[in-house]
């Protein structure tokens, strides 16, 4: 075999391996960028959640107190129209 024939086969075999070493290190670092990434994307999704969580119990025990605050409401006027209705009768205080 001619030099100028086995220098270019190891040639070839060297860049060979040195691609598939730099593929495989590319490789490792893109996995590990991806996981990190995964990583905070489920802890951004756990505190989303959480907060979801946290506002929809609010949003069940707003009609509560609106249904509350309504009875209020009513009840003074009741109490409003009782101390007019004593004032006119003049048993009320000034």
């Amino acid at each position: 075999m001619d030099v100028s024939i086995i220098i270019a086969v190891i040639s070839g075999l060297v860049t060979i391996v040195t691609v598939i070493i730099n593929t495989r290190a590319s490789s490792r670092e893109m996995t590990h960028k991806l996981e990190t990434m995964q990583a905070v994307t489920d802890t951004k999704l756990d505190v989303l959640t959480s907060e979801v969580r946290e506002h929809n119990n609010f949003a069940r025990r707003v009609p509560v107190v609106e249904e509350q605050i309504k009875v209020i409401n009513h009840r003074l006027d009741d109490l409003e129209r009782d101390v007019n209705e004593l004032k006119r009768q003049g048993r009320g205080t000034t």
